[in-house]
C-alpha cells in the first residue's frame, strides 16, 4: 500500500515485527519448513516477532554497506559473509572509484561481517537453507542494495523460496528488490524522493551486539520476550 502521511507509523521495532508477523501469518508462512533470517542488527527485533508468530527458527543474514570513501554513512555497494559482492554501478562510475580501491574497501567490510558472524553465532553453523522456504528481515529497505547482497547469498543455498518482508520501503527500491524474491511483503511502500527508514518508527534507537544476541538466544530456548 502507498503511505502519505507524515507521522511514524510503528512504536518501535517489535511493534513494526508484530504487525508483519500477522501479514506473514494471514499468507499462511507458518510451517516446519520456514527459516527466518534477520539482517542485523535493526532487523533482529522486527524479526523475532514473526518468528514467535511462525513457530520459526531465527537466524542471521549479514551483508553490510561497503562505505564512500570520505562519507562512510553512505554506501556504494554491499557484502555478505560468503563474499557475495553487490554494487551500485551507476554511483561507482559516479565516483570514479578503481577497481582495486574497490576490492579493498569490500575486503575490509568483509572482514568485519565475518567478525560480527562469529560474534552473534559462535561455534553454531548456520541454517540450512536447501528446499525450504527463507524469509529475510530487515526494519526497512533504504537503497536496497543490502538486501539484494543478502537475497544473492541465500540463493546459493538452494532454498525452495525465498521471501524478502519488511515493514517499510520507498517504491524505487521495492522495484529493484522484488524481482529477485519470490515474494515481498512490505506494509508500507512511499513514493518519495526523500526516504528515511527511521521517519516511520517513534523509538528507533541504535542496537548493541548483546542485544542482538539475546534475541537469538530467547528464540532459541524458547522463552519468548
Amino acid at each position: 500500500m502507498i503511505f502519505t502521511r507524515e507521522s511514524p507509523v510503528f512504536a518501535d521495532r517489535l511493534d513494526a515485527g508484530r504487525q508483519l508477523a500477522k501479514e506473514m501469518l494471514q499468507r499462511g508462512y507458518d510451517g516446519d519448513e520456514t527459516v527466518v533470517l534477520a539482517i542485523p542488527r535493526g532487523g533482529v527485533p522486527v524479526a523475532y516477532p514473526v518468528a514467535e508468530a511462525l513457530r520459526a527458527p531465527l537466524d542471521l543474514i549479514i551483508p553490510r554497506k561497503i562505505p564512500i570513501p570520505g562519507n562512510p554513512e553512505a554506501g556504494f555497494g554491499a557484502v555478505t559473509a560468503d563474499g557475495t559482492v553487490i554494487l551500485n554501478q551507476p554511483l561507482v562510475a559516479q565516483l570514479g572509484l578503481p577497481p582495486e580501491e574497490i576490492a579493498a574497501l569490500a575486503q575490509q567490510v568483509l572482514g568485519e561481517v565475518r567478525r560480527r558472524a562469529e560474534q552473534y553465532r559462535g561455534n553454531r553453523p548456520p541454517p540450512g537453507l536447501k528446499g525450504k522456504t527463507a524469509i529475510l528481515i530487515d526494519d526497512g529497505l533504504a537503497s536496497g542494495f543490502t538486501m539484494i547482497a543478502a537475497i544473492r547469498a541465500v540463493r546459493r543455498q538452494e532454498p525452495a523460496k525465498v521471501v524478502v518482508a519488511v515493514p517499510v520501503s520507498p517504491a524505487s527500491s521495492v522495484w529493484q528488490v522484488e524481482p529477485l524474491a519470490d515474494e515481498l511483503v512490505c506494509l508500507i511502500v512511499r513514493e518519495t524522493r526523500s526516504f528515511a527508514v527511521a521517519s516511520f518508527y517513534q523509538h528507533f534507537p541504535d542496537l548493541t551486539d548483546d542485544e542482538v544476541k539475546a534475541y537469538l538466544r530467547a528464540i532459541e530456548e524458547g522463552n519468548f520476550m
